[in-house]
Formats: structure tokens, sequence, C-alpha cells
């Protein structure tokens, strides 16, 4: 029996000894992924937020400025973009964002998914989605955040949906990430009311409505993109997060059974000694 138990301790040993080496590459590949992200989301911030001001300018070039893009649809359904993850294994990350967002949810919203695990979430819980297609993070780029802005403000000015909100999980620290949303259209300005707005010393070629209703696009894809980064740079924080506690359990577990093995194999050894003893006084 003692035979037996200490391959059997030994078995699951080699298979700890796996399960961590699984578990701490992982660590280091998402480790490695989050410095990129977190470099690419931080420098889009000043971009979008530089288009914001210039759209902030334009928007109180003139009292009678009117464009869609800062009036809310009625009738429609509310749109809401929702980033999470391609894969799990990264702790709560998942989890957080979709009971964030479901809290809140309006029931007649439409859910555009942006991850593969956000598209399996929402399709499998009966929400109506936008696409059918799955986006994967990992896969979109700047140009993908264009063409997916542009479709997007093509059906708010088509009267498709009332409003546009994204959600998101914000890289507060490597250990902390929080579930955000912002609200992405009808466009809001906070500043000075209406009666307050000034003629422009700048003329616009094409009129201001038509510049601006141009760079709104734009806009989106910058906070679209900064978004698919944040959340991103959040998922692998996440992850380094659960697999570096994942390891170090192993190492415990690890170690637990290496002390098993240890008594086992002694008590083996005084169970032989003492048969040969009793063996030898007869």
């Amino acid at each position: 029996m003692a035979g037996v138990s200490t391959k059997a301790i030994k078995a699951r040993m080699r298979s700890m000894e796996s399960t961590r080496q699984i578990t701490k590459a992982m660590e280091l590949v998402a480790a490695s992924k989050l410095r990129g992200a977190q470099e690419r989301a931080l420098n889009n911030r000043t971009y979008f937020r530089t288009l914001f001001e210039v759209m902030d300018m334009i928007s109180r070039s003139s009292i009678d400025f009117k464009t869609p893009f800062m009036t809310a649809g009625k009738g429609a359904k509310p749109l809401y973009i929702v980033i999470a993850g391609d894969r799990g294994m990264a702790g709560g990350y998942n989890n957080n964002i979709f009971r964030f967002v479901t809290a809140s949810l309006p029931k007649d919203a439409v859910i555009f998914p942006i991850g593969k695990k956000t598209a399996e979430y929402f399709k499998r819980s009966g929400w109506e989605c936008a696409i059918d297609s799955v986006i994967p993070v990992g896969d979109l780029t700047v140009g993908s955040c264009f063409t997916l802005s542009r479709m997007i403000c093509d059906w708010y000015l088509e009267g498709r949906f009332s409003s546009v909100t994204i959600a998101y999980t914000e890289l507060v620290s490597l250990l902390t990430q929080t579930p955000r949303t912002a609200e992405l259209l009808p466009i809001v300005f906070t500043g000075p009311e209406t009666g307050e707005k000034h003629r422009s010393r700048f003329l616009y070629e094409g009129g201001d409505v038509h510049v601006f209703n141009n760079i709104v696009p734009e806009y989106m894809a910058g906070v679209l993109y900064c978004a698919v980064k944040e959340g991103f740079a959040s998922e692998q924080a996440a992850r380094r997060t659960a697999m570096d506690a994942a390891s170090k359990n192993a190492d415990e577990m690890i170690s637990k059974l290496n002390l098993d093995y240890n008594r086992a194999r002694q008590a083996a050894i005084t169970q032989e000694i003492t048969e040969i003893v009793a063996g030898s006084e007869h």
C-alpha cells in the first residue's frame, strides 16, 4: 500500500509542476502584452481629447448651431458597445464588466459586442445584438475602429438608435480594474450655455456643421480605440494577477505533496525494517 501511495503522490506532483509551468508562462505573456497595451492607450488619449476640444469650439461658433449628433433620437433603441475579453483565465475580468453593464441596461437595449466572450455572453443571455459576427479584441486596429465608428455614426444618423454608450474596463492599477460606461452619442458638452455662444473668428470650408459632422466619427474612433486598449490592458493585468496567484498555489501544493511523499516514503521504509526484524526473530 505504501508503494502505491508514493507513486500516486509522485504523479500528482508531476501534474502540479506541469500546471505551474503553464500558469507561469501565461503570467509572463500577459505582462509582456500589458506593457504595449498601456502605452498605446495612454498615447491615444491626447488625440481624442484634442478632437473633443475642437468639436466643442466648433459647436460654440454660432448661436444657431445644430447637428443630429447633439440630439437624442426618439422612438429608437439605445445601443451599448460592450468590450470584454477574447479568453478566460483572467480572474473576474469578464464577469465584472458583464455584471456592471447588465445591472443598468434598459430592457430594449441593443448590444454591439466586442470580444469573443462578450458575444458569447449576450447571445446566450438573449439580448439583441447589432451584429452577428464576432469581433476579437486582439485583432482591432486603429483602422478597424475607424470603420466601426463610421458604421455606428451612420446608424445613428439613420435614426436606428437613440443613443450610443460604451462600456469597458479602466486600468486603474495593476491590481485594480474598474468597469466604466460613457455616453458617446448624443454628444454633450459641459461649459457655457447656448446663450453664451459667440460668432467664431474662423471660417470653416463647407460650413461649421459639415466640419463638425466629419470630425465626430474620427473622435468616436479614437474613443473606441482607447477603450479597447484600456480594456485589453485591464484583461492582461487581471490575467497576470490570476496566473501569479495560481502559480503560488501550485508552489504550495507541490510543497505539501513533497512533504506527504517524504512521510509516505519514511513510513514505507519503517514498515520494511519492521518486517525484516520480525522475520529474523522467527
